[in-house]
């Protein structure tokens, strides 16, 4: 898949591009409902004997329109919804910069300059998918502003056990720490890429030694608490139980900011500064403060025992 970064203005002849399908949304997290819109595509183009593509935008809107106080974080940061659209055949990937000129685009400018130039003949997306200046165009607007020179589908809403799936439910799912959900609606257990760092090197200590784990970008990280988890290194998958908080039995405030550990069973190898990468499980239990280590060495103890109960279900 190549993949093409766009920054407006873009200068693109309709007649020097191949006959494209392109597929329009954010997808963050190239869940259930996005592959549904993705592979419609490919499909499809394959049908027309037309190139497939999709275009995608960075960062998120709600970045450049919004300007929150904090920055988002994503279920798929860039690269890695590269990766997953990539595993979907895709010919090729536009990744267009979403700043306030191109948000100020109209409906009919967005289709003339992003969609037609790129010698767009179908496009396919959700029924709720937006462009142009305040979202102000539509799926039902689109056939308007294409003036006949494109055809579209439009997919339909896509549920699991009744409910919409959808990026909003799935950050809602990592807000909750409901964890062991997830899979149903993105495909796949939520993964999050880190490096390991040099912590507190408490664990050692008490016998639980942990791998302290930072983010490469900016993911969701589920709720603080306890999850079963795997732990990729080097291409192994290893079974582990990890921490997500502010360890409150040695920190009386959440001044330090949340931390990742993972205790991984039977792994005594060193990996700092060595990539490693989470996927969440199941939420065992919320974090807690215990009142003496020796109350919280025996509550690691169990919720070890509970993690390798689940593995060996």
């Amino acid at each position: 898949m190549e993949t093409i970064y766009l920054t407006h203005p873009i200068q693109y002849d309709r007649h020097e591009n191949p006959p494209t399908v392109m597929a329009l949304g954010y997808f963050d997290g190239v869940h259930l409902g996005h592959r549904t819109v993705i592979e419609t595509a490919v499909k499809i183009a394959k049908e027309k004997g037309a190139m497939s593509a999709v275009m995608t935008f960075h960062p998120h809107p709600k970045e450049v329109l919004r300007k929150p106080s904090e920055p988002m974080y994503y279920i798929t940061p860039l690269e890695d919804k590269i990766t997953e659209i990539e595993t979907l055949g895709v010919d090729k990937l536009f990744v267009v910069t979403f700043n306030e000129i191109f948000a100020s685009l109209t409906p009919q400018q967005f289709v003339d300059e992003y969609l037609l130039s790129l010698h767009t003949i179908h496009v396919v997306a959700g029924f709720d998918f937006t462009y142009g200046q305040l979202g102000k165009g539509t799926m039902e607007t689109l056939p308007f502003h294409a003036r006949n020179l494109f055809s579209q589908t439009t997919v339909a809403k896509v549920e699991e056990h009744g409910t919409k799936i959808s990026s909003t439910h799935i950050r809602q799912l990592l807000d909750e720490g409901r964890v062991e959900e997830i899979s149903q609606f993105l495909g796949r257990d939520y993964e999050v890429k880190g490096k390991v760092v040099h912590g507190e090197k408490r664990g050692r200590t008490i016998g639980f030694p942990t791998a302290n784990v930072a983010p490469i970008a900016r993911y969701m990280i589920p709720a603080t608490g306890v999850y079963v988890v795997e732990a990729v290194l080097d291409g192994r998958t290893l079974q582990g139980v990890c921490n997500v908080g502010y360890k409150p039995t040695f920190h009386d405030s959440t001044c330090h900011g949340r931390t990742i550990e993972v205790h991984l069973f039977d792994f005594a190898s060193h990996i700092y500064e060595r990539g490693l990468t989470v996927r969440w499980k199941k939420r065992i239990r919320s974090e807690q403060k215990f009142a003496s280590l020796e109350d919280l060495k025996k509550q690691i103890q169990q919720d070890t025992e509970t993690a390798k109960a689940y593995f060996n279900q």
